[in-house]
């Protein structure tokens, strides 16, 4: 639909002729059960800045009935088209357009998501509006710069609950009628609705009394830990009104856990929706608590950086995620009682290596990224805007001080609290009470693309004492196709010394700060000192930049990884090495080595599950062919034994047993996991609990021991949305055609699958160890891929694009063929970047296998 993609200029030009004021929309629900459409009926007021205008308001939806702009019907066949109702004429002042249309209710997660429960066969539904879904629902001026007031009216099955931005009204005749929002942007409106199970409470301090909710299906209520939630969701209050210096801005923060969400949560006003995976059925691993916990703290970061303030254009969403990512590490950090202090350990291990992956790849972009319009930007929630952006804050946190930017944005809030900005509105607000020049700064960390390595250059005499030392900074070329130049940049960075004590532990004696610019920095404090064992730059992870240990130091890690006292240091070292294996630095050979061992000594379980997930890749895809099955049956050898040697009960029992599963081979290997599932043999305090389960079913299917009678029976012991999800997720995945053949139709010939059954489906079907058998879908995915970008929503085409791309198949050809579909399809900007970063995948996939096999 052309219409669909809203231009950056076309946002421009109504915004600059547009003020909104309000909007009152109208929904019937009560057909909701059986899905199908809604009747919706907006009303909007606006006023313009000059007569005998004329612009457009945004609106998706199967059948427009009436459009009325100031008291005139308008033939609603001609004004609406492809997306948008054209609106000429306009007066000079207040106008008031009213639009009665009938909606549709989707399973795509997009617009308004409709899901019924197979436990009590109950319709569920939220809605899910950023960027651009909102006009799904209602007409709106869907761009975040035309900020209004929102009031809601909402007819909804008798027995159902209504949740909003605003506070609960009680409901009449099952009508809710909520009072208007504060002035906020149409994508962090929202509406959940459905017979939900409720829990409440209030967080009050000073005087202060905001309402909390949380919420979930009823079928989930059993596994719900509100309280642990709400814990996590009071530090939140306290330590972010602290620091911002400006009061949580809505009336009531309810938090919601929806079912078949796309995302990790979004930050509608008042009204956050979680996905409900977040409500543990089984036993998890501390780290999936701290991970629920972090993503509980960004969206409340998001109620200021976002909701309160909001970018004016897309091209400034790192004003809104970067801030949050920062903020809710550093929460985690600082927050009194946190039960994660060491969250810049997570931060370090799992949010820079998404950046470093990221700003490797052809698509690399400025933080400040160039948005042109809302294709851009739906591909662009990405490891650049999260966590890069997080990184570069950190690291101007460090070069500025703490006081200095926690008052830069207390001004930032007070100046522009429920406007919209731009970089440099935050920028001036940072200048002002740091007293430092940012714009150079700027420049060269937010506006520009690719990453730095940093190398130390260290000389010692005889007796081992340091005579020269410094620090050579490089900027690779950027990735073939990438936008910009490589570009040096200023970098504030501790230095850590570390030596081994009596007891075999590397503690850090000396540290040093400094800024890093230039090609050669010096480091003249180290010189005259005895050569510690280990040299780490970039300690305490302060900057963004790869960081290479030099020949002494890296040997030392590699004996005594595990032996840091201290998690922060063995996750930068772990970093290093992992990205050393993926820049073809490092033979995957050696790293499953050093894996191997260091990880029995690694007490962060995120780390362990990190090193378990990437040497499963590393094998899978860096490793020599010829040396694969090898090093799968060390690996596979180890998990076991690992498994077997863990403290019963604990996280890293359950860790290893996942990744046994995730491997296991050999016939021994897979009879284990056959009477650990019937209960034949057991492993002391490890309960083979629903979950578990399935990861179990899931690699008996894939290897050919399990077929669709086993799985229907583990289906039946589950009849749940997450066993449904599993079931999927196993069909795909066993080693036959038909098994192969009936997820693709149902996939990709098939547009029927909900969002999260369909991503199940992909994840059972793509098998690495299924390489011949999924070969002959490589011709099959670039010849369907048009037809699917253009026919499927954005989220479900996005899904289809990247989890159908043959990654498993390693190969020049898939390169060769690839590049033959990007000249020939002339696909849209969006599309060629996601082929384009999964063919980059294939060529570092190419260059790390050679590595491997030289190191043979």
């Amino acid at each position: 639909m052309p219409g669909t993609n809203l231009t950056r200029e076309e946002a421009r030009q109504r915004a600059t002729l547009l003020t909104v004021d309000s909007y009152e929309i109208d929904l019937d629900l009560t057909g909701a059960q059986e899905g199908g459409t809604y009747r919706s009926v907006t009303t909007v007021r606006f006023d313009v800045a000059e007569g005998g205008g004329e612009s457009f308001i945004d609106l998706v939806a199967p059948t427009v009935h009436e459009v009325t702009l100031n008291g005139d019907a308008l033939d609603a066949a001609e004004v609406f088209q492809d997306s948008r109702i054209a609106l000429p004429g306009l007066l000079p002042g207040r106008n008031i357009l009213r639009v009665v249309a009938d909606c549709a209710y989707t399973n795509t997660g997009e617009g308004l998501h409709r899901f019924v429960d197979p436990v009590d066969d109950q319709a569920y539904l939220y809605t899910q509006f950023e960027v651009p879904d909102a006009r799904r629902v209602f007409a709106s001026f869907e761009q975040p710069a035309l900020k209004a007031t929102f009031q809601f009216t909402v007819k909804a099955p008798e027995g159902w609950t209504v949740i909003s931005n605003s506070p609960t009204p009680e409901p009449k005749d099952n009508v809710w009628e909520f009072e208007p929002t504060p002035r906020i942007s149409s994508y962090v409106t929202a509406l959940i609705v459905g017979p939900y199970h409720s829990v409440h409470s209030v967080y009050e301090k000073d005087g202060q009394s905001v309402p909390l909710g949380i919420y979930c299906r009823p079928s989930l209520a059993e596994h719900l830990d509100a309280d642990a939630i709400f814990e996590v969701t009071r530090q939140g209050f306290d330590w972010f009104q602290e620091k911002f210096d400006y009061a949580y801005p809505f009336k009531k923060y309810d938090q919601l856990f929806v079912p078949e969400f796309n995302a990790g949560a979004m930050e509608n006003a008042g009204a956050v929706t979680i996905r409900d995976q977040y409500v543990f059925r089984s036993k998890v691993t501390d780290a999936a608590y701290e991970v629920r916990a972090a993503t509980i703290l960004h969206e409340l970061a998001h109620m200021w950086f976002g909701d309160l303030v909001t970018m004016e254009w897309w091209n400034d969403l790192w004003l809104n995620e970067s801030f949050a990512t920062y903020a809710e590490a550093a929460c985690q950090a600082a927050a009194p009682g946190s039960k994660w202090p060491h969250s810049w350990t997570t931060f370090a291990n799992q949010m820079k290596t998404w950046a470093y992956r990221q700003d490797q790849l052809p698509s690399t972009h400025p933080i400040m990224a160039d948005i042109s319009d809302l294709d851009d930007v739906l591909v662009n929630f990405d490891g650049i805007t999260y966590a890069k952006g997080a990184s570069v804050l950190k690291q101007l946190v460090a070069y500025v001080g703490e006081e200095a930017f926690f008052k830069g944005v207390q001004a930032y809030f007070k100046r522009h609290a429920f406007g919209n900005t731009r970089l440099s509105d935050l920028l001036g607000a940072l200048e002002e009470t740091s007293g430092r020049d940012l714009k150079t700064w700027s420049k060269a960390w937010l506006e520009t693309a690719g990453i730095n390595v940093l190398r130390p250059e260290i000389e010692t005499d005889a007796d081992g004492v340091i005579t020269s030392f410094a620090i050579r900074q490089e900027a690779p070329a950027l990735p073939a196709g990438a936008k910009g130049e490589p570009t040096l940049r200023p970098h504030r960075i501790a230095i850590g010394a570390y030596d081994l004590d009596g007891a075999g532990k590397l503690v850090r004696g000396d540290r040093v700060e400094l800024d890093v610019d230039g090609e050669l920095t010096a480091v003249p404090q180290l010189v005259g000192k005895a050569r510690p064992a280990v040299l780490l730059l970039n300690d305490d992870d302060l900057s963004y930049a790869k960081v290479r240990l030099d020949e002494q130091s890296l040997a030392v890690v590699t004996e005594h990884l595990g032996d840091f006292t201290e998690s922060l240091p063995r996750a930068l070292c772990w970093a290093s090495a992992w990205d050393m294996t993926r820049d073809a630095e490092l033979a995957t050979r050696d790293y499953l080595a050093l894996v191997l061992s260091g990880i029995g000594k690694e007490s962060d379980i995120g780390v362990v599950q990190s090193l378990h997930r990437q040497v499963k890749l590393a094998i899978d895809q860096y490793a020599a062919p010829t040396a694969r099955e090898a090093l799968l049956t060390r690996w596979t050898e180890a998990t076991l034994a690992h498994l077997r040697a863990a403290e019963a009960g604990s996280d890293h029992q359950l860790a290893w047993a996942r990744a046994f599963a995730a491997t296991a081979r050999t016939p021994e290997q897979l009879d284990l996991l056959d009477a650990l599932l019937d209960g034949t043999q057991t492993i002391e305090g490890l309960a083979v609990d629903t979950e578990l389960r399935w990861a179990f079913v899931q690699r008996l299917a894939a290897v050919g021991r399990f077929g669709g009678s086993e799985i229907a029976a583990e289906y039946e012991r589950d009849k749940t949305a997450a066993g449904e999800r599993h079931a999927a997720t196993a069909r795909a995945a066993r080693p036959t055609e038909a098994a192969k053949a009936e997820a693709w139709e149902s996939v990709v010939e098939s547009d029927k699958l909900p969002n999260a059954v369909q991503e199940a489906v992909i994840a059972g079907f793509v098998q690495t160890d299924q390489r011949e058998l999924l070969a002959a879908y490589t011709e099959r995915y670039f010849e369907a891929l048009k037809d699917v970008w253009a026919s499927r929503s954005h989220e479900m085409a996005q899904q289809i694009a990247v989890g159908l791309y043959p990654a498993v198949q390693v190969s020049q050809d898939t390169l060769d063929r690839t590049d033959a579909w990007l000249a020939s399809a002339e696909p849209n900007a969006a599309l060629r970047r996601l082929v384009s970063e999964s063919r980059s995948g294939i060529e570092r996939a190419l260059r790390a296998q050679a590595a491997d096999a030289a190191a043979e």
